[in-house]
């Protein structure tokens, strides 16, 4: 039978966010080098015929970018919307769009923050569907449930016959699209509700401890646990120098100075991405830029150094790593860098695909001496620390 996805990832994480001071949303964190929501794309993506992610369509589309797992279909992004229950519902009806041939038989619901979905929980929902119309799995409450009130305890709860829903969720598709056209007033917590409602069973099969939904900030430490090897740590370290040259714009790390002069170089000589790539690549024992980009190709020429630097970070990712922390030393009299030093932090992230704070950038003077002193030029110092397995 033809199985389709709904990937959710259009929830805000309120409840992680306001642990980690952090605004990027919890499905979009990194974890073992990834944004959390391509695990949980990864391991749908053998179970089924399509993906339909439903979310923000820049940020979603960024996560996803280069994501094409052989024999499944990622399907454009399609907004999300306030509630879980109106994303699931545009999920549905997208998927609704697709031609009769291509259209799912049964759909599968999918939390974004779940990255770590073993394949036997999904593969028992899918089976489970040849008999139920909807399926969900769980794992019995092990602790004694207290209900409070205030900080006192008021009752405590049974616990027998009580279990922990996750996802994947699995559905008839026509019969779920039917039910979501039919309760647009109502707020699902998950959909197994919509069908209950409906009088439908929905059976239960067994979960996973494993399938961990990221909330809380320690969820992340369990989960970088469980993806992938074991990550080890590795240090470069870069350093480049240019010299000043007339009538050329003055780049630092990824953005424009203004100066007198720029600096002389095959591209554009940004002083603090060539040592920092330097850096990375001497993280990972691939050489120097010159070995990736050698500067006798006319290629190179007046190129924009960002593209090495997003080169370096891909190279980290395609390792199965993550950049722990760089940090960019330039050296120079003039100009003064700390006035710029937010910007380049904020563009160096951008390039690499991390969160600000693990990038550094400062500046020393050489106190008036060496060709640095005399103005001739720009050195910059880098180092980079990587997990990689």
């Amino acid at each position: 039978m033809r199985v389709a996805a709904i990937l959710l990832a259009a929830g805000q994480g309120s409840r992680y966010s306001a642990q980690t001071a952090t605004p990027v949303a919890k499905q979009y964190v990194t974890l073992g080098g990834w944004p959390v929501i391509r695990h949980a794309a990864d391991a749908l993506a053998p179970h089924v015929g399509l993906i339909q992610p439903v979310g923000d369509p820049a940020l979603l589309a960024r996560a996803l970018e280069g994501f094409a797992p052989e024999g499944c279909t990622v399907l454009p992004v399609v907004p999300g919307g306030e509630t879980r229950q109106a994303s699931v519902r545009a999920g549905l009806e997208a998927l609704d769009r697709l031609p009769g041939a291509e259209r799912p038989e049964l759909v599968l619901i999918h939390d974004g923050a779940r990255p770590y979905v073993p394949a036997s929980v999904t593969q028992g929902v899918i089976a489970a569907l040849a008999e139920h119309a909807g399926v969900i799995p769980a794992v019995p409450v092990a602790d004694t449930i207290k209900r409070a009130k205030d900080g006192i305890i008021t009752d405590t709860v049974p616990r027998t016959d009580l279990f922990r829903a996750q996802t994947p969720q699995g559905f008839r598709f026509g019969l779920l699209r039917d039910l979501h056209r039919a309760a647009e007033a109502a707020d699902a917590t998950d959909d197994a509700a919509l069908l209950e409602g409906a009088g439908h069973p929905v059976a239960i099969v067994p979960g996973a401890e494993d399938n961990i939904k990221l909330t809380y900030k320690e969820d992340l430490v369990r989960l970088e646990r469980l993806i992938g090897p074991t990550l080890l740590p590795r240090t470069g370290m870069g350093y480049d120098v240019h010299a000043f040259a007339e009538n050329r714009p003055l780049i630092m790390c990824g953005i424009n100075v203004p100066h007198t002069r720029g600096l002389a170089g095959h591209s554009d000589a940004d002083v603090g991405i060539h040592a920092l790539c330097d850096a990375i690549y001497g993280a990972l024992a691939e050489g120097d830029i010159g070995r990736h980009f050698p500067p006798s190709q006319n290629e190179w020429k007046d190129a924009d150094s960002a593209r090495f630097l997003v080169h370096a970070g891909e190279r980290i990712r395609q390792r199965g790593g993550m950049l722990v922390n760089a940090d960019v030393t330039l050296i120079c009299e003039r100009p003064k860098i700390g006035p710029h030093s937010e910007a380049m932090r904020a563009r160096l992230a951008e390039l690499l695909k991390v969160d600000v704070d693990r990038i550094s950038v400062k500046a020393t003077t050489s106190e008036r001496l060496g060709f640095t002193g005399r103005e001739e030029g720009i050195a910059c110092l880098a180092s980079a620390t990587v997990l990689v397995p």
